[in-house]
């Protein structure tokens, strides 16, 4: 973190220069709303794959993930075969929609994460965090692979299509170049190795149930999923914005503040 001089004002000076900002925050906003709308506008692609899932309720399909509502958000969450526990960013996410994915599913949207983990190990790590989330295993499945958030050896070796555009190098954010070192530290923190750690990847995808039929809508990725971490639109919001150097977050368990994390603890139980 660091600490930079800031120009001062009079609360006068302060309050012109904010409305200004708040122009252009309306213009985001609206612009916002375009987007939203040309989402909904895309096409839909019919899902003939018969996927299959593990959830605490047993054997599941991509439909039954709808519990009764006609539409489902999925979050991709990386946590992969080999992985000992789960992304700490994905986590950082989770945090969040931990606390408010009821409200989805009292609004005709179901939602649920998917991994590649085991469900054991999903249970596991979910009752470490104490989240209550569904989150279903798709292990045996090709839905990781068709999604674009799980690549094999092969595909490692000659590049893959992440985010709509073909890569040959991991890179954790757009813009930003991980680099071997923090590839390496993200890797450690899920008890695997950087090439496991690279197969895996974060995203979001939605579908829709009309007449019987899975359609899917819409997939973003990267920083496509910039607006899902709660954390990081407050920081936007704070004094010093982002303020970063690296990798700053761990796990909510983690934080040497043993208090603040107990806390967080309790909130998500």
């Amino acid at each position: 973190m660091t600490t930079t001089p800031h120009r001062t004002a009079t609360r006068q000076e302060w309050r012109a220069e904010r409305i200004e900002l708040l122009q252009a925050e309306k213009e985001l906003t609206r612009r916002s709303d375009e987007l939203a709308r040309q989402r909904q506008a895309l096409p839909w692609v019919r899902i003939d794959e018969p996927y299959r899932f593990d959830t605490d309720q047993g054997r599941a399909t991509l439909a039954d993930l709808f519990r009764g509502r006609s539409q489902l958000l999925v979050y991709h969450f990386m946590f992969g075969t080999e992985f000992a526990a789960g992304c700490p960013s994905c986590s950082s996410i989770a945090d969040g929609f931990n606390g408010f994915f009821v409200h989805l599913e009292n609004h005709d949207v179901a939602f649920t994460a998917v991994s590649l983990a085991p469900l054991a190990k999903l249970q596991a790590y979910k009752r470490r965090m104490g989240w209550s989330f569904p989150w279903a295993s798709s292990a045996g499945s090709t839905f990781n692979a068709d999604f674009n958030v799980w690549f094999d050896e092969e595909q490692m070796r000659r590049g893959m299509e992440y985010n709509y555009r073909r890569e040959t190098s991991f890179a954790w954010r757009e813009g930003e170049a991980a680099g071997e070192g923090v590839e390496a530290q993200l890797a450690t923190t899920c008890g695997t190795d950087v090439s496991n750690y690279h197969r895996d990847r974060p995203g979001l995808s939605a579908f829709v149930l009309q007449d019987g039929v899975v359609h899917h809508t819409y997939s973003t990725y990267a920083r496509g999923l910039d607006g899902l971490w709660g954390v990081y639109q407050w920081l936007d919001r704070a004094p010093k914005g982002r303020n970063e150097d690296g990798i700053w977050w761990r796990r909510h368990d983690e934080y040497d503040d043993v208090a603040a994390g107990s806390a967080v603890a309790s909130c998500c139980a």
